[in-house]
């Protein structure tokens, strides 16, 4: 639902909008926005967005951003300080030089950016889990992951700002102050980082040697920026814009007709409705999202291979083969499936072949350091949907039951509140899903929109007797 902006009142009387000082900074700034579209709060799917004045066609620009009007760390006026002591901000996010830079200019009441920053007004309109109390957290979105990763980033952050950016703050009592730049406002700063910020793609390098330079050691990302204007733009999987980056600009094109009164819509990429939330606060209607997926741990399909086992002999070999897989897997904890199939093939591929070997087929592998893949092409048709119902009959149990199993980790939305409806039923159910706070939807929309997954999984592996 669109609201209206609250405007600050000046001594006059009259009001100071924040969208018009917006829009004239664009102008000084040489951001040029094309007269068929406008940014507005109203009509939009969310906050700011930008809505169609005039029927636009494919390949129009629909806005033209210099990159002087970019902030990040080379365009900030502390830009000196944070090159010259750049080793002393190297961190696991490769955000600190960044958010250094907000920490500052968004406090400077001199600052360059202020009508841009002004936008966000102590970042209440942010709704990242983050924010969320932990009982919330964990109760609304158990089993989506979602906890688990969020618990991981207050501990990164937290981390980050005591090690990295706090001494970096007190060493440099002229431009920043630990009393105004706190651990809740740098915490603030990396949601509105993940919001918001742009990053732009590597260049594609042509030549053999640079390959091959690439595949022995992979190229770190470019640093996030923030990027007036193309921020406005809300997200959908099915999106009608896209930003281009040029030498001397970034340019908002159209890539489909878009009629008049439409909102035009960026896509952040590829993303599923637990990354939507994690890292922006929203979600897609799950039926809409195309990319949504959900996760099958690792342990879940082991849980379920040594289910029965007897035997001490049997229970070594388990453990043998859970071991090994372990080495293989690495990092990869979880298999993920969207709605097309299983997108982690190769790894599912691995762990189902080794833990259905019986103890000669397993010694050998062993000797043998591994075997050969398969083709690609062929391992992904296997494991799509038109191909899992043909897997043999003791893959397809381990999948099943895996999925199952997994499928029971969520709970029902309103259980713990004496609620009898599931979450399918509260989704379905028009009134009583808007009678649900803000929250509570987002999480009913992750929640469904992985359990669907899951159960179609359930129906395509059953076993036919």
């Amino acid at each position: 639902m669109a609201t209206k902006a609250k405007r600050p009142k000046v001594d006059d009387g009259s009001e100071i909008n924040p969208l018009q000082d917006f829009l004239q900074w664009c102008h000084r700034v040489g951001l040029v926005l094309s007269n068929k579209v406008c940014v507005s709060k109203e009509g939009t799917v969310a906050e700011y967005g930008m809505l169609a004045e005039d029927n636009i066609e494919e390949g129009e620009v629909l806005f033209t951003i210099p990159r002087s009007a970019l902030l990040h760390q080379q365009t900030t006026e502390v830009s000196v300080v944070l090159n010259k002591e750049s080793s002393s901000l190297e961190s696991s996010s490769g955000w600190v030089p960044l958010l250094l830079a907000l920490l500052y200019e968004y406090t400077s009441p001199r600052s360059h950016w202020k009508p841009y920053l002004s936008l966000w007004t102590d970042f209440k309109t942010l709704d990242h889990p983050m924010f969320w109390s932990k009982e919330e957290r964990d109760g609304l979105l158990r089993g989506t992951g979602v906890p688990e990763a969020v618990d991981t980033d207050l501990a990164n952050i937290q981390r980050e700002y005591t090690d990295v950016v706090l001494p970096f703050i007190v060493n440099h009592p002229d431009l920043w102050n630990p009393d105004t730049h706190t651990l809740e406002l740098y915490t603030q700063l990396v949601a509105f980082v993940m919001a918001y910020s742009f990053q732009e793609p590597q260049e594609e390098e042509d030549s053999e040697d640079d390959e091959e330079e690439e595949d022995e050691e992979e190229k770190a990302p470019n640093p996030p920026m923030m990027v007036p204007m193309a921020d406005m733009l809300n997200h959908v999987s099915n999106h009608n814009a896209n930003l281009v980056f040029t030498p001397g600009s970034l340019k908002m094109v159209c890539v489909r007709p878009i009629r008049k009164g439409e909102e035009v819509f960026n896509t952040y990429g590829q993303m599923a409705n637990w990354q939507l939330l994690h890292m922006y606060g929203f979600t897609e209607p799950y039926r809409s999202n195309g990319n949504d997926t959900a996760d099958i741990p690792v342990s879940n399909l082991y849980a379920v291979a040594t289910q029965g086992v007897q035997s001490d002999a049997e229970r070594q070999l388990a453990e043998e083969q859970r071991e090994v897989l372990c080495r293989m897997m690495q990092e990869k904890g979880v298999f993920v499936f969207g709605k097309q199939g299983c997108l982690t093939d190769a790894e599912l591929h691995t762990v189902l072949k080794v833990l259905s070997m019986s103890k000669e087929e397993f010694s050998e592998f062993k000797d043998n350091e591994g075997w050969e893949e398969d083709e690609d092409d062929e391992i992904s048709l296997v494991f799509s949907n038109e191909g899992l119902p043909g897997l043999k009959a003791s893959w397809k149990r381990l999948i099943h039951e895996a999925a199952r199993l997994t499928a029971r980790s969520y709970g029902d939305l309103e259980e713990e509140e004496g609620g009898v409806k599931s979450d399918q039923a509260l989704m379905e159910d028009k009134a009583a899903f808007e009678g649900l706070s803000s929250r509570k939807q987002k999480a009913l929309q992750v929640r469904c929109g992985q359990k669907s997954i899951l159960h179609r999984l359930m129906q395509l592996t059953e076993s036919q007797q």
